[in-house]
């Protein structure tokens, strides 16, 4: 048996509205997901998360927002590198070639 649940939101003057947290958490949505809207020859209008483009990686667009969140939540956590811990960064990678625009390997993937 499905269970369905109801819920409402307001148009502003300027035609905009609030997705209601309800709707958001069941698709899953944050800021600047995008919704797809599908319209019936009924009226109905279904609404859904919008899929990903190719290059888009759900799970460090989910990391890059926990670190957006965390760094306005919290500026005074961020601290400068230490210089020698540079040099030693680079130091270790300079003779490391990388071509990031090369495919990965079977194993690698």
């Amino acid at each position: 048996m499905s269970t369905t649940l109801e819920v409402e939101s307001t148009l502003t003057d300027r035609y905009q509205t609030t997705i209601p947290e309800t709707v958001r958490r069941v698709l899953h949505l944050g800021k600047r997901d995008k919704i797809h809207y599908t319209i019936r020859l009924n009226g109905e209008v279904v609404i859904t998360r919008a899929d990903l483009t190719d290059g888009d990686d759900p799970v460090l667009g989910q990391f890059l927002n926990f670190m957006v969140r965390d760094i306005n939540e919290h500026p005074d956590r961020i601290q400068t590198m230490d210089g020698g811990f540079v040099q030693r960064l680079q130091s270790l990678t300079k003779d490391i070639d990388l071509d990031l625009d090369a495919p990965l390997q079977a194993d690698n993937e």
